[in-house]
């Protein structure tokens, strides 16, 4: 397919000299092989390009100013569509040329799914027809369907684990506080004993302090009783106290 661009090489007009220039240098740009056929110098390119230009397309005096751009025989649009076409990054498609790969362009016709072809789209997936999973995957599909149903599987154990691991630690915790319960019940005994014990030995020790006052309490005091007689043991010699005789030393023990 051969790109053909109408322009006038001896133009008096400084926009459509400006215009032709656009036209001429973006397709140099794009690297697109092209024809350029002058309709000033040479009368049967002027008379082809006014026959072939839609009566649509064509001003309202009828004749069509250049540039005017072919594919071939068809015609892709005047200066105005290839400007509109560049703005949107749609030149192959106006040229009815596929586009290169990796270009915007053909990443846009990927998307959409189309493949350009002058001025008509085809479209190369009905969307409209819907394939089963199975036959666009085949063993694949199985394939992944037996792994979700592992997947299933294997997050209901999980739940499970999770929930007798959650019983295992609330077990544990009772266990836990029924011990410290237990210990703090010990301590509590421990503590009880241990001041019984306490007082148990402040009660001997003050019993013992008693004992010992009373000892102090106690004087001896002996007394020359002079001559013995039986008769003194018991007698209150004073009327303060009792005196017992002591035999031995010839005394008697005031108590």
């Amino acid at each position: 397919m051969v790109i053909k661009v109408f322009l006038a090489s001896s133009s008096g007009s400084t926009a459509i000299k400006k215009k032709q220039q656009d036209v001429v240098g973006f397709l140099e740009a794009l690297k697109v092989d092209y024809a350029q056929l002058d309709i000033a110098c040479n009368e049967e390119n002027r008379m082809w390009m006014r026959q072939n230009v839609p009566e649509d397309k064509k001003p309202a005096n009828g004749i069509p100013l250049p540039p005017q751009i072919f594919n071939e025989e068809g015609y892709c649009g005047d200066y105005d569509t290839f400007f509109d076409a560049k703005e949107d990054n749609s030149v192959y498609a106006f040229l009815g040329l596929p586009p290169p790969p990796g270009s915007k362009e053909a990443e846009q016709a990927d998307k959409a799914h189309i493949v350009e072809n002058g001025n008509h789209a085809e479209e190369i997936l009905d969307d409209s027809i819907e394939v089963p999973v199975e036959e666009r995957n085949g063993d694949a599909h199985v394939e992944e369907e037996q792994a979700e149903e592992a997947d299933e599987e294997e997050g209901e154990g999980g739940e499970e684990e999770a929930e007798e691991e959650a019983a295992n630690d609330e077990a544990t915790e009772e266990e836990t506080a029924g011990d410290e319960a237990l210990a703090e019940e010990e301590e509590e005994a421990v503590g009880e004993t241990d001041e019984a014990q306490a007082e148990e030995e402040e009660q001997e020790e003050e019993d013992l302090q008693s004992e010992e006052e009373e000892e102090a309490d106690v004087q001896e005091v002996y007394f020359d009783c002079g001559v013995f007689s039986p008769v003194l043991h018991g007698v209150n010699h004073t009327g303060s106290g009792i005196f017992q005789h002591d035999p031995i030393a010839n005394k008697c023990l005031y108590v």
